[in-house]
C-alpha cells in the first residue's frame, strides 16, 4: 500500500514550476512558512468566531491542503534556491506547531465546547508528536553522517 511519502516527490515535481516562479519573483522560504501559518491562524479564528458554521468547516481541508502545499513550497524554496537558514528552521518548526494548534484547537473546542481541558490536552499531544518526529528524523540524519 502506498503511503504519503511515496507521493511527495510527485506532489513537489507538480509544484516545481510554481516555486521556481516564486523564487524568481523574491519569495522567500521565510515568507511562505510565515503566510502558512496566518493562513492557518485565519481559518482557527474563522471557526471560532463561527461558532462552527457549516462554511468556516467546509475550508478546513481546503485550508490543510494548501498548508501542505505551502510546506511543501517553503522546504523547496530552502533546499534548492539557497534559502536555508538557521531562522528558517525555527520558523518552519514553530510554524508547524503554530499552525496545526491554530486550526485544530478551535475544531475540539467546536465539536466539544464543554470538553476544553481535553481540546487542550489532545492539542498538547500533537504538538509533542510533532516535535518528536523531528527529532527522530535529526537522529536519522546524524546517524546517516
Amino acid at each position: 500500500m502506498a503511503s504519503v511519502y511515496d507521493l511527495k516527490p510527485r506532489f513537489q515535481s507538480l509544484l516545481r514550476p510554481l516555486v521556481g516562479r516564486l523564487a524568481a519573483l523574491g519569495v522567500t522560504a521565510n515568507q511562505v512558512t510565515i503566510g502558512a501559518a496566518v493562513l492557518s491562524l485565519a481559518c482557527g479564528g474563522a471557526i471560532i468566531a463561527s461558532g462552527g458554521a457549516a462554511l468556516a468547516l467546509l475550508a478546513l481541508p481546503v485550508v490543510l491542503l494548501v498548508r501542505m502545499g505551502l510546506n511543501a513550497v517553503d522546504g523547496m524554496l530552502a533546499r534548492e534556491h539557497g534559502q536555508q537558514s538557521r531562522l528558517g528552521f525555527f520558523l518552519n518548526e514553530i510554524g508547524d506547531v503554530v499552525s496545526d494548534t491554530a486550526l485544530y484547537l478551535p475544531l475540539a473546542l467546536v465539536l466539544a465546547p464543554a470538553l476544553p481541558l481535553l481540546a487542550g490536552a489532545m492539542v498538547t499531544v500533537f504538538a509533542l508528536t510533532e516535535f518528536a518526529g523531528r527529532a527522530r528524523a535529526r537522529g536519522r540524519r546524524r546517524a546517516a553522517v
